[in-house]
């Protein structure tokens, strides 16, 4: 009969084998595309990490300034 609950040494190594598994496949895609698909990949991929940090890290300096301008200004009214 075989049990439910796995180890944790079990299920580690089924986590270890799926990315090694994706890896593979990458490599595998990776070896099949033309050099032109490869450079105009590798650029989307460049913008993507680069363009979407920044995009989250504005939105949250943004949001952080207008909450506190909305704290010191609510201060600022209940004081008068």
């Amino acid at each position: 009969m075989k049990t439910i609950n796995k180890t944790f040494k079990e299920t580690f190594n089924e986590v270890v084998e799926a990315f090694l598994a994706i890896g593979r496949h990458l490599v595998r895609t990776l070896e099949c595309m033309s050099w032109p698909a490869l450079l105009s990949m590798c650029i989307v991929v460049a913008l993507f990490l680069t363009i979407l940090p920044l995009a989250v890290m504005l939105f949250l300096g943004f949001m952080i300034a207008k909450l506190a301008i909305g704290l010191f200004a609510a201060k600022k009214y209940k004081q008068e």
